[in-house]
């Protein structure tokens, strides 16, 4: 979610308060010292809640509510074609410094042979962040041979050809002097970096782009607004350790739940964390990324959705809202699994930010504070709202990819309806609110199907990327459910889920699956929003 779409929602009371926040930001929690080393032995955690267990009441169903079918636990086996990143990390956290060793690990994925391999390298857009201290395929030092293509594309020239089939070993060694975004009104919150609560560490590895035969690298710089980045699915072997004398608390302990002790750090990540030798071991499988965020103030808590084991992870000054903030995901996870396809993971964290934005990753999102400082305990508000559109981001982001710069409408409208989707369900007497508030006081208009550069030439560029993609997209798919019906609307979007697990999806193939799908014609609507 882009991070504007969060600091323009709260309008009448809620803007007037979102503006006092703005103005107060950084006296919403006080800053610990730093803490001093404890070592906590890794352990079974204690069974936590389920959805309905915590304080919020569930609402009375809708007249008229979804079909939710219960989804069959099937686990993922190990896949020879999907790429292999192995990582090693270090991180100083007073001195926010991390120093990484990273293998990468893929076959070919030409048909011909390639003279060099491209990497996605996010954190070199952050002036003095990336130091790359070497680079080394096939035993050959190429690190003096590298090149930056764009400021996050750095190019790897192959002394040999890469043959078709072949797999190749790439070794990095590097250096991240982690960035303090500071708040700033003319640009975008930056969720990558260290402020005062919290590190976060997202986008913060090369990778491999994927690969189109005829057009090469799928990557793209960066926009003003919104999300560039593709990535394919792969496995993820990551180590962190905490430079002495720090240690983290992870979700393997049983003191996991509750406020961070003196002392301790609590990290949060896309996977479970097992420990060994002072180390926190990660294992992802198919996965879209790896992220994870380090904070002395975090309180954990969980909740229990079948097989998956969600956990929240906010600061102290926000009980409340973190208890909602969880159980909204709960609920919407245990929603969307019947909707849309089994969760791939066995867990998913959502955590509080430190910065005016949402934003979704494979098995972590990020809700911002303002979002749980301006919470008041009901069903209509906007933390409520998004943490519903970033849990929807596990389906349409991570489970089913897209090209997110060039058709950002094929995962940001289909979470903005999936809002819909959650209020109808779980809390009907909201939903009012949420077309009122969230969709029609913006009077939303135009293409839904444009790029994240289409926009520039626009006086209000991201409000009118915001009224065509989020929210005249999530009309298009209210009306399309209506031509369709309900049946073949939900069908339609399981077996979209379903093609396209653990792959990308492009515009074409979504229409070819729609066009099968729907029994009315859909010509004249597609005509309506489509340019």
């Amino acid at each position: 979610m882009n991070a504007k779409e969060a600091t323009r929602f709260a309008i009448n009371s809620f803007f007037r308060l979102y503006l006092l926040f703005s103005l107060c930001i950084l006296f919403g929690v006080g800053c610990a010292s730093s803490p001093t080393a404890t070592v906590i032995s890794p352990a079974e955690i204690e069974p936590p809640a389920s959805p309905t267990d915590l304080a919020i009441p569930l609402t009375q169903p809708p007249q008229q509510q979804t079909v939710v079918q219960t989804p069959s636990a099937t686990p993922v086996p190990d896949d020879p074609l999907v790429p292999r990143y192995y990582l090693e990390a270090e991180l100083d956290y007073g001195r926010h410094f991390l120093l990484v060793n990273q293998t990468i690990t893929l076959l070919n994925p030409s048909t011909q042979p390639m003279a060099e391999v491209l990497l996605v390298v996010e954190p070199n857009r952050y002036p003095g962040t990336f130091t790359l201290r070497q680079v080394t395929i096939r035993d050959e030092d190429l690190t003096a041979k590298t090149q930056w293509v764009e400021v996050n594309q750095l190019r790897l020239p192959l002394s040999h050809p890469w043959q078709r089939d072949e797999r190749l070993e790439i070794s990095l060694e590097y250096e991240l002097n982690l960035p303090s975004p500071q708040p700033n009104p003319a640009t975008r919150p930056v969720p990558f970096g260290y402020t005062a609560l919290q590190t976060n560490l997202v986008d913060w590895y090369p990778f491999i782009p994927p690969y189109r035969e005829g057009s090469g690298w799928l990557a793209h710089q960066p926009g003003y607004f919104g999300e560039h980045l593709v990535s394919e699915v792969a496995d993820y072997e990551v180590v962190i350790r905490i430079k002495d004398p720090l240690t983290i608390r992870t979700t393997a302990s049983t003191d996991s739940l509750g406020e961070s002790a003196a002392g301790q750090l609590t990290l949060a990540a896309s996977a479970l964390a097992t420990e060994k030798d002072g180390q926190s071991y990660f294992s992802l499988k198919k996965g879209r990324s790896f992220s994870w965020s380090v904070s002395h103030l975090y309180t954990v808590t969980a909740m229990q959705v079948g097989d998956v084991t969600v956990y929240g992870y906010a600061f102290p000054a926000h009980p409340l809202a973190g208890e909602a903030a969880l159980k909204t995901t709960a609920q919407a996870l245990e929603l969307f699994q019947g909707l849309f396809g089994k969760y791939p993971h066995s867990t998913l964290s959502v955590v509080e930010a430190d910065f005016l934005d949402g934003m979704e990753y494979d098995g972590l999102v990020f809700l911002s504070k303002g979002f749980y400082n301006l919470y008041q305990g009901t069903s209509t508000e906007y933390l409520v709202a998004i943490a519903a559109h970033e849990a929807a981001h596990q389906w349409w982001y991570a489970l089913v990819g897209n090209d997110q710069a060039l058709d950002p409408w094929l995962d940001e409208a289909l979470c903005t309806y999936s809002e819909k989707l959650f209020y109808e369900n779980v809390a009907p007497e909201a939903l009012p609110w949420w077309w009122t508030y969230r969709i029609d006081f913006y009077q939303p208009s135009g293409w839904i199907n444009g790029s994240i550069y289409d926009y520039t030439a626009f006086p209000n560029a991201y409000e009118a990327y915001r009224n065509a993609v989020y929210l005249n997209g999530a009309k298009f798919f209210e009306e399309l459910r209506y031509t369709m019906g309900e049946e073949s609307f939900f069908a339609f979007l399981r077996l979209y889920a379903q093609t396209y697990r653990h792959q990308i999806a492009t515009p074409q193939g979504f229409m070819d699956l729609l066009a099968d799908a729907s029994p009315q014609d859909i010509e004249p609507l597609l005509q309506k929003y489509f340019r």
